[in-house]
């Protein structure tokens, strides 16, 4: 008993000495990380936001249009990585995507002619559209609608607009307010990535230098990674120690008052803070060597010789008791182009205040329906559903790896595996064996891949989402997750921190006397 004891003591003196060692390293990991982290709760749900959350829509005929084939014949387009009918400024258009990275052409659907450059405007509607600022209402001041400052186009991911984004080429679209209110758009899709202003953006660099470290040159990633490794490490053993030391000291009866908060506090924290250093640490050396990729991948192009049947001409027939939402033109596994009439939804009300919105955004909400498939050459109907071209979708972009298909699924809402940064839905997730080991995210209204989620990296996915975003309080409301997660942080930063740096003042101080 008294060898157990004297154990016990020993763990006790050895645990004490390291969490007095890196009180300073971790307390300042604490304030750092803990201090930005704020500021990013702060910013998903205080910062602009987007006054409609669905896409514009128009209502798509085809009946009095001119023969697709021939617009693009004459426009000498030969091949097409995507082909659909979007919703543009009171009217619907045709837009080709040749490549990713070039901006999108448009056509006028009764006339066939081209509208050149019409990219650019496009996004300034959407950006309109989603913003709420359309150019026949008022400006802020009750004057003239808001002017555009400018508008860039952007290919590659940055500071501003990070990774996290996904979507790429996208326009941004700066207004001339004094909030310089601005909209990064996805023409292809008719997509808002995100909205920010000049308080924003200050937050955001911010966020990125205090956070991410974002300001590290390149070349030196293994050095960024080492000494954020190095705190977060420090926070994390202080947390270790102190466990430890709950579990072994007892309280002091005449304990002053800032070591029992520290105490109580620490009985409180100690969890949360182990669940937000571990998951950071895994985060960390996740994507230590990664660089930012698009998660985004186009369809290989289709041959348009191939759109010879004249959909116009029997348009009223094929759609007769249908509620067509959507037409894109895609290819399919074999090599055939086919014309995909997707069908609108049942849809309930739309969110219209701003945190209905920034639920629907972060949960995700399916903007289309099942869809009709016509052979693009012949107009015969094409008996495959949705499934079947993505399951050929999905066969195409694995090649002739020879994985099996374990499973597929029709994703409509967003979630750990999918969030809600891929921007789109609903998709076809289809999840791939050896040697794949992959889940592939299928958006069969453009033949391409959403995103791919390899097995190796599922379980970063969930544990950052879980232990470090704490979206197991989903089912309670975004606002309440953002609320319970900056009160846990908030209150950390002030209890633990505050009185721990009260505590090893003190502790300086007298052993500065006793040295004397």
């Amino acid at each position: 008993m008294a060898r157990s004891r004297r154990s016990g003591r020993s763990w006790s003196l050895r645990a004490l000495r390291v969490h007095r060692l890196l009180s300073i390293s971790g307390g300042l990991a604490l304030l750092l990380w803990g201090g930005s982290g704020l500021l990013h709760i702060a910013m998903t749900n205080f910062g602009p936001q987007q006054a409609h959350f669905r896409p514009p829509t128009e209502h798509i005929s085809l009946a009095s249009v001119r023969p697709i084939h021939e617009m693009l014949t004459r426009a000498q387009v030969e091949q097409a990585a995507a082909i659909r009918i979007v919703a543009g400024d009171g009217e619907s258009l045709l837009q080709v995507t040749e490549e990713q990275d070039l901006p999108r052409r448009y056509f006028d659907l009764e006339t066939g002619l081209e509208k050149l450059d019409h990219d650019r405007v496009h996004a300034e509607f959407l950006a309109r559209h989603y913003l709420g600022l359309d150019t026949s209402s008022e400006g802020d001041d009750g004057g003239t609608p808001a002017g555009v400052r400018s508008i860039e186009y952007i290919t590659e991911f940055s500071d501003a607009y990070p990774w996290v984004n996904r979507l790429l080429p996208v326009y941004r679209v700066e207004f001339e307010r004094p909030d310089r209110l601005a909209a990064y758009l996805y023409t292809e899709t008719n997509a808002l990535a995100s909205v920010t202003d000049i308080r924003r953006e200050q937050i955001q660099a911010v966020f990125n230098a205090f956070h991410t470290w974002s300001w590290f040159p390149r070349q030196a990633e293994w050095v960024r990674v080492v000494v954020i490794g190095c705190l977060v490490g420090s926070l994390l053993s202080l947390s270790l120690t102190g466990v430890v030391l709950l579990r072994t000291l007892r309280a002091r009866a005449k304990a002053t008052r800032s070591r029992r908060i520290h105490r109580l506090a620490a009985f409180a924290f100690a969890l949360p803070l182990l669940m937000f250093t571990t998951s950071a640490l895994f985060h960390l050396i996740s994507f230590a060597d990664a660089r930012p990729g698009r998660s985004l991948r186009l369809a290989p192009p289709l041959d348009v010789e191939k759109i010879a049947y004249p959909i116009h001409e029997h348009w009223a027939e094929l759609t007769e008791g249908l509620d067509v939402s959507s037409v894109s033109i895609i290819e399919d596994i074999e090599g055939r182009v086919l014309y995909r009439v997707g069908l609108a939804r049942a849809r309930r009300s739309d969110p219209t205040s701003a945190k209905e919105i920034r639920n629907a955004r972060f949960d995700g909400v399916p903007l289309s329906g099942p869809a009709v498939y016509l052979d693009a050459a012949t107009g015969s109907t094409v008996d495959r559903g949705d499934r079947e071209i993505a399951l050929g979708i999905g066969s195409r972009w694995i090649g002739d790896s020879g994985a099996r298909l374990e499973g597929a699924e029709l994703v409509t809402r967003f979630g750990p595996t999918y969030d809600f940064r891929n921007k789109r839905l609903p998709v076809w997730r289809l999840d791939y064996g050896e040697p794949v080991f992959a889940s592939v995210f299928v958006d069969t209204a453009t033949s391409g891949v959403a995103d791919v989620l390899e097995d190796s990296d599922r379980p970063e996915r969930f544990v950052f989402a879980f232990l470090h975003k704490w979206n197991f309080l989903f089912p309670l409301g975004r606002g309440v997750q953002s609320t319970v997660v900056a009160t846990v942080v908030g209150l950390a930063i002030v209890l633990l921190g505050g009185t721990g740096f009260i505590l090893n003042r003190r502790l300086r101080k007298r052993a500065g006397r006793e040295a004397v």
